[in-house]
């Protein structure tokens, strides 16, 4: 072979330019003009003020908490968001729970410190400037008292916290507190799930909807979930979010996270402008975020964008400012408490500009006492609000302004908005499949398909309340099925609202799972994320626990039942051997099983395409935040359920239900098999089943349809249909792994018994299902032998 002998020293780079955008850029300063950032003097006095009461009030919950939290983004975001709260956003504080408010997503959860603070001084100036656009209840206000439960218990016993009601108001932000919608704080989750809140937004009230104002910082851009998510909002063009972005570039181990000019970036080398305008988001660049002409001009500015994409505000600013610690230092710590630093840094500006003193903490610290004086250090900043009621009116008059614009936006559900509460009512029935959907025995089919045909009708039946993403699997996972009949191709807000499957950015289930959390946290549709379930259960299981302890928290503090998002475990069990162990995979059900609250997700695992419609059905009525079917890949014949003396389908409903009854009052009595997983129970019913029935075996046989649907039976039914004395006697058989089984395998024989994929202790390599069940010891002769063996050694023990 000869050389390439070529001389490249000539060679020079050229810089790579953008394809144009329908995204928009522009410097605040140059787009608007000079003339368009001259606040009036009065005014500026004023903001001024209450961001000095804001900034103070940020150092006075670091110190009087359990000095943890966030002090420096919650600082150098706080006249973004007194922004948003008082000239940009649309609203009635009388009303957080109203769909029709703009909503404010603190993505950035880590930034829950400035959240509060900002809550509670806005509803303190309201008190004192028009107490009569307040909330008549309690507990859709945050007020000043609240404050003393900042990342409290709720069992906390301290006087004041008691006296006062006050809400235990968690490290991150939750649905507990009004007008925050969902759970944000882990990584990169807050963003996807506000996009999702977004779109279904416009799903309700079309191109009036509420804005999603987003607050997140530079470090917070940076997990991988958040470009997919960014991708995706372009591609679909949901238009009503607006992303204010603190950037800062301070994070908890870098004071330079992003490039910035020449010089790279600790962890990226882009900055969050150039990171928007690559995925085609409109941007606002704000060369300075202190300065509220400019960060209010940049706000009036994105309103008045109409090309239907989304925007980013990109606003520089100086994490901790005036604080005392500036950039990393301030970002999860700040002064000591009670110490020289709080008070000259926190206390002394308030002081200087108010003629007012804080008093000084001089007793033991015991928690009543540090109580007493975070009360009195409140009632402070209280009575110098009153005094200098200028402030409070302006305050009080921005949120009338905030009410009057929702009023004259006169925002309306449009008519043909998905009716999701047709699901709930008596037109749904869990027992009646519709006659569409009809399977015949002998008839072949797949549990993904009978799935993908079960949501289809569900979607008809709702208007279109389900919309479907899958991780570039739509047909390979059957949910393409679900969108039949509504507009072909891909959801996109401006040209194509009505159809029923977006894209995610591609192969994304991180972003997916977090979007279609916030989508169903909105409260008016469904959202389904699809992939392998050996990728999905475990990639979105962070944004499952998040919806579920924000679905939670809304339920307990406002009572609205949980949105649901279906995640939909595809190609599961052993089934997808052909793709080898790295997509075969029998560990995902225990990611999700009995790992929630009882209530809060619901896994279901059919095993015949006959019960996915009671399954479905009873898992949506039964309101969980998650439901997570499990269904597998190849093609299975219907089996003849009279024939072989098998009870109907609908039977699955209940969660676990007997295939086959044996009476313990009569001998031989030849125990308990308890059955889970599509794959190993075809092979049961198929070559162990009419071998039992020819043995004449006196057998309970059991399958587990979904372990959290039996919970959630009354406990004299559960025991009725599987009782503690087949717990302790059972052996199992599953496709999924043995702790699945724990739950109704008691005794430490039933489990050495049990079958189960990894028994043999190794993964299992690749090949047609039926070689990797031969290789588990799942295979029909492999199944016989055991259960013969168990049923002989029951009689046996009997005699």
């Amino acid at each position: 072979m000869s050389d390439i002998h070529t001389d490249f020293s000539a060679a020079k780079p050229q810089n790579i330019k953008f394809s144009p955008r329908r995204g928009l850029f522009f410097d605040a300063k140059k787009a608007i003009g000079p003339a368009g950032f001259k606040l009036p003097a009065s005014e500026r006095k004023i903001f001024e003020g209450l961001d000095l009461a804001y900034r103070t009030l940020c150092g006075i919950l670091y110190n009087f908490g359990p000095t943890t939290g966030h002090p420096g983004g919650s600082i150098s975001s706080g006249r973004i968001v007194q922004g948003i709260v008082y000239r940009a956003a649309a609203y009635d504080i009388a009303h957080p729970e109203s769909d029709s408010n703009d909503m404010i997503a603190y993505a950035a959860g880590h930034k829950a410190l400035g959240l509060y603070a900002m809550w509670a001084l806005r509803d303190e100036l309201v008190r004192i400037g028009n107490a009569s656009l307040l909330p008549a209840d309690a507990k859709s206000r945050m007020r000043l008292e609240d404050l003393l439960g900042f990342r409290r218990n709720p069992t906390n016993a301290t006087p004041l916290f008691r006296e006062f009601s006050a809400r235990a108001l968690d490290g991150h932000p939750t649905p507990a507190t009004p007008f925050v919608k969902v759970a944000t704080g882990a990584s990169g989750v807050g963003v996807p799930a506000a996009f999702g809140l977004a779109l279904g937004a416009l799903e309700k009230f079309g191109d009036n909807a509420p804005r999603v104002h987003i607050v997140e910082g530079e470090g917070g851009m940076t997990p991988g979930r958040v470009h997919e998510a960014m991708a995706a909002a372009a591609t679909a063009q949901i238009h009503n979010i607006v992303m204010h972005l603190d950037f800062n570039q301070a994070s908890i181990d870098s004071n330079r996270v992003c490039r910035d000019g020449d010089t790279p970036g600790d962890y990226v080398q882009w900055n969050p402008a150039e990171l928007g305008y690559l995925h085609d988001w409109n941007v606002i660049w704000v060369a300075d975020g202190k300065d509220f002409s400019q960060v209010l001009g940049a706000q009036a500015l994105a309103a008045s964008l109409y090309n239907k994409m989304p925007t980013l505000i990109v606003y520089r600013t100086v994490k901790g400012w005036r604080y005392g610690m500036e950039g990393r230092q301030s970002h999860g710590a700040g002064h000591k408490f009670c110490s020289d630093g709080y008070y000259t840094h926190c206390a002394k500006e308030f002081e200087d500009r108010f003629k007012r003193s804080f008093p000084r903490f001089c007793v033991e610290p015991t928690p009543e006492n540090i109580e007493k004086e975070y009360w009195n250090t409140l009632l402070t900043l209280r009575g110098t609000l009153e005094k200098e009621k200028k402030i409070a009116v302006y305050a009080a008059e921005c949120v009338a302004a905030a009410k009057s614009r929702l009023e004259a936006a006169n925002r309306a559900p449009k008519p043909d908005a998905p009716r999701l509460e047709v699901l709930y009512s008596g037109e749904v029935d869990a027992a009646k499949a519709p006659d569409a959907l009809a399977l015949k025995p002998g008839q072949s089919t797949t549990l993904r398909g009978a799935l993908g045909d079960a949501l289809h009708a569900l979607n008809v039946r709702t208007g279109g309340a389900i919309i479907t993403a899958a991780a570039d699997l739509l047909g390979s996972t059957s949910v393409s099925n679900i969108g039949k009949g509504f507009p072909e191709g891909f959801l996109n807000a401006a040209s194509n609202p009505k159809a029923r499957t977006i894209t995610m950015g591609g192969i994304c289930e991180d972003a997916m799972g977090a979007f279609m959390a916030g989508l169903s946290a909105f409260g008016q549709n469904i959202g389904l994320s699809s992939s392998y379930s050996a990728f999905i259960a475990a990639m979105e299981h962070t944004a499952a626990r998040l919806h579920g302890i924000g679905m939670q928290a809304r339920r307990e503090a406002f009572g609205r039942p949980f949105g649901t998002w279906i995640m939909l475990n595809a190609h599961a069990g052993l089934k997808t051997g052909e793709d080898g162990p790295t997509h075969a995979d029998p560990q995902a059900l225990q990611l999700l099983q009995g790992n929630f609250p009882k209530g809060v997700v619901i896994t279901l695992t059919p095993w015949d395409p006959e019960e996915v419609w009671p399954l479905v059905v009873a898992g949506l009525k039964a309101r969980p935040a998650v439901l997570a079917p499990f269904v597998t890949r190849p093609n299975e014949k219907i089996v003849d359920r009279a024939k072989l003396g098998l009870p109907q389908p609908s039977e699955s409903a209940k969660g676990v239900y007997l295939l086959r009854k044996g009476d313990r009052s009569k001998k031989p009595y030849h125990g308990t098999v308890v059955l889970q997983e599509s794959g190993t129970t075809y092979t049961f019913v198929e070559h162990v089943l009419p071998k039992i029935i020819g043995a004449g075996f006196n057998m309970n046989i059991a399958y587990v349809s979904s372990a959290e649907l039996y919970d959630l039976l009354p406990e004299a039914e559960q025991k009725e249909i599987y009782s503690e004395a087949m717990a302790r006697e059972a052996m199992g058989i599953t496709g999924f792994t043995l702790p699945t089984l724990h739950r109704f395998v008691w005794s430490n024989a039933g489990l050495a018994r049990t079958l189960h994929p990894f028994m043999k202790g190794h993964y299992l390599g690749s090949g047609p299902a039926e070689g990797v069940l031969l290789e588990a010891g799942l295979d029909g002769e492999s199944q016989w032998k055991a259960v013969e063996a168990y049923a002989r050694d029951i009689e046996t023990r009997a005699r």
